[in-house]
């Protein structure tokens, strides 16, 4: 696709605004840089038209909770998706500094199986960690897999931050993306997977209770590489203190050594997800379109 000149110049100015802000908060210290995107996501966050796709999402999901309630759980969405961008700059020092790996041993035991492993985590806390914490304190590499956004010169931006400068692997949602996938995992390494968003390709599997087209490649690649598919949750302690839980595998194999249906993989995985989020609902990132369009007519 060419990019007219008028995209190019916005590109251009919105790449070099994101390239001032990041250098602006690499000098400051973590917590500082932290608490100040928690306060600038509070304040403009729900001021911005994604703050409507999120309150859909919360009466869809959660419909038991008040209003009162509601408000709470978007003052901190807001609060960490602001938190979330202004510590992209220190994801190397957090990771290894600032962040618990809670069930360890279920990584060392993913690690010693030497089958390579699928992390699948979701838009928790700061879903940026999970790969690099991993590196950071074991010194396993673990791809991150991420989509890629519009503006190709902050993609190669916050794709040199989140591969800490080329030490790991990062791969777009893409056919390209995918090949890289597959090539690690056939080298026997681990990728991750975050598995809450909307894929139009899909299966349409509940999720809360109602149809949200999934994307079967988590359960797919586990199968299919005979490899761990290991759950990593996030969860934000205080300021930039974290928790990754790494909880009990999920089966992708039937005792007698046939795949488990994918349904049944993604119905169990969604569970999971919507547990996590009942626990800790004003850290996930209410903004997607997760649901089928109608929803958000």
């Amino acid at each position: 696709m060419t990019m007219t000149p008028a995209r190019k110049l916005r590109y251009a100015l919105e790449a070099a605004a994101l390239w001032l802000l990041m250098l602006i908060l690499k000098c400051l210290p973590p917590a500082v840089s932290s608490n100040f995107g928690g306060w600038v996501g509070r304040t403009f966050g729900p001021l911005m038209g994604a703050d409507k796709k999120a309150r859909i999402n919360l009466q869809l999901a959660l419909p038991e909770k008040t209003n009162e309630e509601h408000e709470q759980i978007l003052e901190g969405m807001w609060d960490n998706l602001g938190r979330v961008i202004a510590e992209y700059p220190h994801l190397k020092t957090i990771a290894k500094n600032h962040t618990k790996i809670v069930n360890a041993e279920r990584l060392e035991d993913a690690m010693k199986a030497d089958k390579g492993a699928v992390f699948i985590g979701a838009h928790f806390a700061n879903w940026e960690l999970n790969t690099i914490s991993v590196f950071m304190q074991y010194g396993q590499k673990v791809s991150a897999t991420y989509r890629a956004p519009n503006n190709p010169w902050s993609d190669k931006m916050l794709h040199k931050i989140r591969t800490l400068g080329g030490q790991l692997n990062a791969h777009s949602k893409s056919v390209e993306g995918g090949r890289g996938m597959m090539k690690d995992l056939r080298n026997k390494e681990m990728i991750g997977i975050l598995v809450d968003q909307k894929y139009n390709e899909g299966l349409e599997m509940p999720f809360f209770g109602s149809p949200a087209m999934t994307n079967p490649i988590f359960v797919q690649l586990a199968q299919k590489f005979g490899c761990t598919l290991l759950p990593a949750l996030g969860k934000r302690l205080d300021g930039c203190n974290f928790e990754i839980t790494l909880l009990e595998p999920i089966e992708v194999m039937e005792k007698d050594g046939k795949p488990r249906p994918v349904e049944d993989v993604i119905a169990e995985t969604h569970g999971m997800l919507e547990n996590w989020i009942k626990q800790n609902p004003e850290q996930w990132l209410w903004v997607h379109r997760r649901w089928k369009d109608n929803v958000y007519e």
